[in-house]
């Protein structure tokens, strides 16, 4: 039995598009012997339309695409296009009998060409797209989690633990090591190992520390690996781990080859290893030539996924070519979720009524730089303006992209939608929302949020000036209007960046 099912109006479109497409090819560029065939075939064509429309509907052709996979979609097509040629062949044959059998094959076979054409490059491009790290969705509920009583190692198997260690690093790191972890008392475990599957052998809560010898850069389902690794320590357990940053990569290239070689050297290298996983259409395509093995990383990076995952960097230290991390976990790890880090990206934000939304911009920060807020904040707070001091996040090109708003030109969109209005306060994350008293919390709530923001009417310097420059905004607004104090901040804005040269932070 033909199950009914609501066909999506893009699919029957696009499906009639490409029919188009192939009468015209067929009718226009073959050599026919009528002169007039756009006319003479012009009933055909109709009926070959409407039966294969039917039909289409009948195989499930169109269902959406998200709900298909290719060699169904494909085998839905041919069976479509076999049934309509059949049944018109039989029509040519005892019904039009002056029609042309070649043109009727030559449209069914140019209608299957475009059709499995089109549907080849969408899947091509989903496979392309929807390659993501492999997140494991963490346990909710974590019972009994104190670690587990061990034995101590003896003198020998002690030696041994640090011998393995010491083949991978040098004496001061294992001493970095020993003065964080208790590495004979049996609850700490040393692999080298990237395969996350082998880490879940291991019991829940035997191990206080981990620590993970082989570089990140190596390491393919990082963000599986953490997972896996937060929900086998125990409460304020300790992970270790070393990796190379994009900084140094950078100087190690450079020095190694001869001047002007090294340049291209690197530039080809962060191309390939930076750039290429990072577009959506590549990505599949990298990890498939290199396994994801060595990886560029910024040092923000790193961080942002060690926080993004419920740990918290406690120390670090630089050896060689390599940056060693402690970390200490804390909680659960963020929800498991595709996490793209294109150049145009959504962060959420809060509007009017406290009511969250997405802010759309163009992204000048390091991948995961959102989980760091709080870690860039507690390490260097404020500087002048209200943004963050020494903010590690921000990329060089996002640094001159800011200077000149050119980051903020997608919000044009939120504003279209209606979630933003062109002066207003500017929408905050919850990290610095949380730094507004209650007072100026609760004002702002009653407005929506600006393109541009009081800030640049006043050009406060401190956090506290900032405040008390949205206060004063936001109290006209109740006093004059929205209308009439949008105006007037809106010209004060506009005189101090043209003649003031006031500039983003």
């Amino acid at each position: 039995m033909i199950k009914l099912y609501t066909a999506k109006k893009l699919n029957i479109l696009t499906d009639l598009f490409w029919l188009l497409i192939s009468y015209y090819a067929v009718l226009d560029w073959f050599p026919l012997t009528t002169e007039k065939p756009f006319e003479k075939y012009s009933l055909p064509t109709l009926i070959f339309t409407i039966a294969w429309v039917i039909l289409s509907y009948l195989f499930g052709r169109y269902k959406s695409y998200k709900r298909q996979k290719y060699y169904e979609a494909t085998l839905r097509l041919l069976y479509v296009s076999e049934i309509v040629f059949v049944v018109f062949a039989l029509l040519v044959h005892f019904v039009f009998t002056n029609f042309s059998g070649f043109v009727l094959l030559s449209i069914t076979l140019g209608a299957f060409i475009v059709n499995y054409a089109a549907i080849s490059i969408y899947f091509i491009y989903r496979f392309a797209v929807e390659y993501y790290d492999s997140e494991v969705t963490p346990i909710v509920v974590r019972e009994n989690a104190q670690v587990k009583p061990a034995t101590a190692l003896d003198i020998e198997s002690l030696e041994q633990l640090r011998s393995t260690i010491q083949a991978h690093c040098d004496s001061k790191i294992l001493e970095f090591m020993e003065n964080e972890v208790n590495l004979q008392g049996g609850n700490t475990l040393v692999f080298v190992s990237n395969d996350a599957e082998n880490l879940k052998m291991y019991p829940n809560y035997q191990y206080s520390a981990m620590i993970q010898l082989e570089r990140l850069n190596n390491m393919r389902g990082i963000n599986a690996k953490l997972t896996i690794i937060n929900e086998k320590l125990s409460d304020d357990g300790l992970f270790i781990c070393c990796f190379e940053t994009k900084s140094t990569r950078k100087k190690r290239i450079l020095k190694r080859y001869i001047p002007g070689l090294n340049y291209i050297i690197y530039s080809v290298d962060y191309i390939f290893k930076r750039v290429v996983p990072k577009i959506f259409i590549t990505r599949r395509l990298y990890y498939f030539i290199t396994n994801g093995k060595n990886r560029i990383f910024s040092k923000t990076e790193v961080f942002g996924r060690l926080y993004c995952f419920g740990f918290k960097v406690i120390k670090e230290k630089k050896s060689d070519d390599l940056t060693w991390v402690i970390a200490q976990r804390l909680k659960q790890p963020e929800p498991a979720q595709k996490r793209f880090y294109g150049p145009l990206i959504r962060l959420r934000r809060f509007g009017k009524l406290g009511k969250p939304f997405e802010v759309y911009k163009m992204r000048t920060m390091h991948p995961y730089s959102e989980y760091l807020q709080g870690y860039i904040f507690e390490r260097n707070n404020l500087k002048e303006g209200g943004k963050f001091n020494k903010d590690i996040r921000v990329t060089t090109i996002g640094g001159i992209m800011r200077k000149y708003w050119l980051d903020e030109l997608p919000m044009l969109i939120n504003l279209f939608k209606g979630e933003m209005k062109l002066v207003g306060v500017r929408p905050l994350s919850a990290h610095y929302y949380g730094l507004y008293t209650k007072e100026l919390q609760d004002k702002r709530n009653q407005f929506k949020p600006g393109l541009l923001p009081p800030f640049y009417a006043d050009m406060p310097k401190t956090l506290d000036e900032i405040q008390q420059s949205e206060m004063n905004y936001l109290i006209a607004c109740e006093k004059s209007g929205t209308f009439i104090t949008d105006l007037k901040y809106l010209l004060r804005i506009l005189k101090n960046i043209l003649f003031k040269k006031a500039r983003s932070a």
